[in-house]
């Protein structure tokens, strides 16, 4: 597209069908993780391979996923948005018809690999446009409102993944999925470029590792992406451990581990509803250390609840419950925050608060393999630490008035 189909940096609606694409592209990640957590225990059987291996497939993806990230959000900055969503897009569909057809978890976890090279385009440029479009706390609005429509992807993958295990086997997961990643190419047309050519990068791609040392080094990004790197990783602790905390040891079925997990996802919108709501009277800050307050506070009841087995499946799913649902304050608002201050580098701002991110749930994932007991108690003990993790790094600002700073414009 040409400088003149951009659209304009205003605060306006700039149309429902691209929110839509949007959040199609944020999803991607959650699609190609949650829909196939009714199969993890069916994979341990059919590709003889131990609970620990099996947990590899989320942390490998999760390597591919963070590594990736710091490569297509500087390649954005100098080729434009839409480029590199595309390429995105055709490596998440080889990707996943590579998982379909793997004979063993080696070949699995390679093709999670590349799968998640291609997937991880979609959030952080989605990110990055969102930036290219809106200041501080309207961005932080509009994540919002993102996040509250992608939902649907990890409300309904878990509830799709089961219903498929009843008619046919795990390959027929990362079928669907692979169709999913066709649909978003064909969509692909439909979403304008948001980074006119004369907003570019002009700066040769061989420099992108300085950029990121400048970025890591400002206190002012690092402290949002650290918190929102602690919330990630207990995250990715509860979506590795409880397909085998439910299933495994409490016994519950693939279709009502899928309902469980998604009550989560009912809370996480109405959370990010929520977020939309109160920004404009309380501020994306307060509300992102209030959402930092109630994960502490749920992560230490889902520690002692998973050491004592205090209250059962209830025992874990109540707090895993308001864990989860403060995404909404959590997730946009610190990256809203985090990009605000570098309007000229969001592409490569958003590749490492997303790396980090995701980075963080890769230890997590293999922390709990590492760690696996046959109980519930490593994944509590994870998600636990991660919440105080995220609290102590949210806090920061308050300590240390000077990190909160004032965001550019522009």
């Amino acid at each position: 597209m040409t400088s003149s189909d951009a659209w304009p940096k205003q605060d306006q609606d700039h149309g429902l069908r691209i929110l839509i694409l949007l959040s199609a592209l944020m999803s991607f990640s959650s699609i190609a993780t949650d829909m196939y957590l009714p199969a993890l225990p069916s994979l341990v059987n059919d590709l003889h391979a131990d609970i620990g291996r099996v947990e590899l497939t989320i942390s490998t993806f999760l390597v591919g996923f963070s590594a990736g990230q710091l490569l297509w959000g500087p390649l954005s900055d100098r080729t434009g948005r839409r480029l590199p969503i595309l390429i995105g897009l055709m490596l998440f569909v080889v990707g996943s018809v590579g998982c379909a057809l793997s004979a063993d978890i080696a070949q699995l976890l390679m093709w999670r690999v590349v799968q998640a090279l291609g997937a991880c385009a979609g959030p952080v440029l989605a990110r990055a446009m969102v930036r290219d479009l809106y200041a501080r706390e309207r961005s932080a609005q509009m994540l919002s409102i993102l996040i509250l429509m992608m939902a649907v992807a990890p409300l309904a993958g878990p509830l799709l993944g089961g219903q498929i295990l009843k008619v046919a086997s795990w390959r027929a997961i990362f079928g669907v999925l692979a169709a999913c990643g066709v649909s978003g190419l064909l969509a692909l047309r439909m979403l304008p470029e948001t980074l006119p050519p004369q907003q570019r990068s002009r700066s040769p791609l061989r420099r992108t590792f300085a950029e990121y040392l400048q970025l890591i080094k400002d206190p002012r990004l690092l402290t949002y992406a650290l918190a929102g790197g602690f919330y990630y990783g207990g995250c990715y602790a509860f979506i590795a451990g409880t397909p085998f905390a439910y299933v495994d040891y409490y016994h519950v079925s693939p279709t009502a581990f899928g309902l469980l997990f998604s009550v989560n996802i009912v809370g996480l919108m109405v959370m990010n509803f929520l977020n939309t709501r109160l920004i404009p009277r309380l501020g994306s800050e307060r509300l992102f250390r209030m959402g930092a307050v109630i994960v502490a506070v749920a992560g230490l009841a889902l520690m002692i609840n998973a050491r004592t087995g205090f209250g059962g499946v209830a025992g874990l799913a109540i707090p895993v419950f308001f864990f989860m649902a403060p995404s909404g304050f959590i997730v946009a608002n610190s990256v809203a925050s985090a990009l605000a201050f570098f309007p000229r580098q969001a592409g490569a701002a958003s590749s490492l608060v997303g790396a980090m991110h995701y980075g963080s749930g890769v230890l997590t994932a293999a922390m709990l393999g590492w760690l696996a007991d046959g109980t519930p108690w490593p994944m509590g003990l994870i998600v636990g630490l991660c919440g105080l993790g995220c609290l102590t790094v949210a806090l920061l600002p308050r300590v240390h008035p000077a990190l909160a700073g004032q965001p550019a414009r522009g």
